[in-house]
C-alpha cells in the first residue's frame, strides 16, 4: 500500500521479510505492505537549506523550490540548492557491492532498500533505489530531498545525500538499526520482543513531535501525508524518527483554509474528508496519526484482510464495538500481556481511548 489514491484499496502483495543481522528487520519497512524509505544509524546531521534559517523570506523557501520542482521534473531531476551530498551512482554500487541481495532491507511501490557502507567515510547507511516504473517519480525524489535538506529534528529521519545520475535516482539515508514500528507491532518473529507500554508510549509521543515540527516549526509549514507504521523507524533506545517524505506538501498559508491536490496516501491511513473531496489540510495528518495510534494501543493493523469484514477496517472497528472502557481495557492486556503495575487497569485505556477519540474526530 504505498503510494496510491487512498480512497480505494490498492491490493498491493506484501513483499515476504528479508532481514539481514538485527539491524533493522525490514528497517526499510518502507517495504512493508506500504513501502518507503529506510534510514541509517550514524547521525550525519545535515544542516538547514541556509534560505530556512537565514532568509527574511523563509516563506517562499519551500514553495518556491516546490515550483522548480514541477520545472525541473521534466529535465533531469536535478534537486538544486539542497544542502545534502551528492553521490556518484558509482559510489553507491561499492557501498552495497553491487546491490548485494545479503544488503537488502525490503521494497515497496517506491523501490528497493539497502544497507550499505560507504568507502570514504565507514560509515552506515540505508539506500533507497527508485523503481524507474514505480510510485515515486522526479518530482517526489526532489520533494523528499528538498524537505530533509530543510528539515532539522530529532524525530525525522536525516537525510545524508542523494543521487541523480543518468537515470538513476537513489536516496541515502541515517540507517535506523530496529527497524520500523510497524516490524514491532506486527507479524512478530518469535526472536522479536513485544513493546512494553512505557516504549509504545515513548514512540508516540516522538512521532507527535516530529510532526508538530513540520506543522509548527518548519518555514513554510510542511503536510506529511503518509504518516503510517511502517515510515516510523527506530533507532537506538526505540528513538522514532518519521522517514519518506515523497508526498509530502506545502500547506495552507494566509487565507487559506486548504490545499487542493490529488488523493494519495495509504489506505487505511486516509483521512475520509481529503480521500472525498482532495482537499489537504494539516488535520489529515492528525487523522493519520490518530489511527497510528490507535495501532500502538492495540496491536491491531490499519487494515487486516485476514479479519472478518467488520473488523478489517481498524477505525471501523475501534468506533464500533470495542471502546467500551472495559473491552478496551482486555484487548490491550491481551495484547501487551502485561502483568505487572506498570499498566494500570482503566486509567490508561481510558485516558489513551478518549484521546483516540479526540483526534479521529479533529
Amino acid at each position: 500500500m504505498g503510494c496510491f489514491p487512498c480512497s480505494g484499496d490498492p491490493s498491493i502483495k506484501k513483499p515476504e521479510k528479508k532481514r539481514n543481522d538485527n539491524n533493522n528487520n525490514n528497517n526499510t519497512n518502507h517495504n512493508k505492505r506500504d513501502d518507503q524509505i529506510q534510514p541509517t544509524t550514524d547521525t550525519l546531521k545535515v544542516s538547514p537549506h541556509k534560505g530556512v534559517k537565514d532568509s527574511k523570506n523563509v516563506n517562499q523557501s519551500l514553495a518556491a523550490k516546490e515550483v522548480d520542482v514541477n520545472k525541473k521534473s521534466s529535465t533531469d531531476g536535478e534537486p538544486e540548492g539542497v544542502n545534502a551530498r551528492k553521490f556518484k551512482f558509482a559510489e553507491l554500487v561499492t557501498a552495497t557491492e553491487n546491490f548485494k541481495s545479503d544488503y537488502f532491507l525490503g521494497e515497496g511501490g517506491f523501490g528497493k532498500v539497502y544497507k550499505g557502507k560507504l568507502e570514504d567515510t565507514g560509515q552506515i547507511v540505508a539506500i533507497k533505489q527508485l523503481d524507474q516504473n514505480g510510485c515515486q517519480g522526479i518530482r517526489e525524489f526532489v520533494v523528499e530531498v528538498v524537505t530533509l535538506s530543510m528539515a532539522d529534528h530529532d524525530n525525522l529521519v536525516k537525510l545524508i545525500g542523494y543521487c541523480a545520475d543518468g537515470d538513476q535516482r537513489l536516496l541515502v539515508y541515517e540507517y535506523m538499526r530496529l527497524g520500523s514500528l510497524e516490524d514491532h507491532l506486527h507479524d512478530l518473529r518469535p526472536s522479536t520482543k513485544r513493546l512494553d507500554w512505557n516504549t509504545r508510549m515513548k514512540i508516540a509521543a516522538g512521532a507527535a513531535q516530529g510532526l508538530e515540527y513540520l506543522h509548527d516549526k518548519m518555514k513554510p509549514p510542511v503536510i506529511y501525508r503518509d504518516l503510517k507504521c511502517s515510515n516510523i523507524l527506530l533507532g537506538e533506545g526505540y528513538h522514532p524518527k518519521l522517514s519518506d517524505f515523497g508526498l509530502a506538501k506545502v500547506g495552507p498559508s494566509g487565507e487559506q483554509t486548504h490545499v487542493s491536490t490529488r488523493v494519495m496516501g495509504t489506505y487505511g491511513y486516509c483521512a475520509p474528508d481529503y480521500a472525498m473531496t482532495g482537499q489537504l489540510t494539516f488535520k489529515s495528518d492528525i487523522y493519520s496519526f490518530g489511527v497510528v495510534l490507535l495501532e500502538i494501543i492495540t496491536g491491531r493493523k490499519a487494515i487486516d484482510n485476514m479479519r472478518s469484514a467488520a473488523e478489517q477496517n481498524l477505525v471501523a472497528w475501534g468506533n464500533g464495538v470495542v471502546f467500551r472502557q472495559e473491552i478496551a481495557v482486555l484487548v490491550i492486556l491481551n495484547h501487551l500481556r502485561e502483568r505487572d503495575h506498570q499498566f494500570s487497569v482503566g486509567k490508561p485505556a481510558g485516558y489513551y481511548h478518549k484521546l483516540y477519540l479526540r483526534l479521529i474526530k479533529y
